[in-house]
């Protein structure tokens, strides 16, 4: 015969025995017990992509597609693909976007999802690319927060083993970047 689980009656302490031994009753102030067990979940999720397949396939492939509108007196482009113009509702088309942009705007983000965890505090940036009237956003690599500034220049680098996300893009300060705003440019 299995042994009753422990009771408790703060809740500290209840957690700290189903960490411990995967099962407590807590009783409340009514004096009602309730069975509380750990009780681990996973589920399997299946995604489509749709019609922005072709994006997540390029990633893979180490090339950055957005969208551009067909109406020829529209042709907004897209950072972020899309299958309809936002701006006029005709079909878009793929193209391939530069893989050079600059920072628009960005963020430090101190807590993150747990696909994230080991790189936290991480950078995120709204990359900004010519001809391009959206832009995307991914994370920034490879410099600190005090380093980051608006209209630094930055290219992409893709995951060598893709795992057909928007994670498998990210960009780094680019080695012919123009000089940070209020630096003096060096001639000689």
């Amino acid at each position: 015969m299995v042994p009753k689980p422990k009771t408790f009656t703060r809740f500290r302490e209840l957690q700290a025995e189903i960490v411990r031994s995967g099962a407590a009753i807590y009783r409340d102030a009514e004096g009602t017990e309730s069975l509380i067990i750990d009780y681990p979940y996973s589920i399997r999720y299946i995604h489509s992509y749709a019609e922005d397949s072709p994006f997540f396939l390029a990633l893979a492939n180490g090339e950055l597609k957005g969208s551009k509108c067909t109406d020829p007196a529209c042709g907004f482009v897209f950072a972020t693909p899309r299958s309809h113009c936002m701006v006029c509702g005709h079909t878009t088309k793929w193209i391939t976007l530069p893989l050079k942009g600059k920072v628009h705007s960005w963020t430090t983000c101190h807590f993150g999802s747990e696909a994230f965890l080991k790189e936290t505090p991480y950078n995120l940036a709204l990359v900004e690319f010519d001809g391009a009237g959206s832009l995307l956003m991914a994370r920034l690599k490879d410099c600190v927060e005090s380093e980051i500034y608006i209209g630094m220049p930055i290219e992409a680098r893709f995951d060598a083993s893709p795992k057909f996300s928007i994670a498998d893009i990210w960009f780094v300060p680019s080695k012919e970047g123009a000089p940070k705003p209020g630096a003096s440019r060096r001639t000689g």
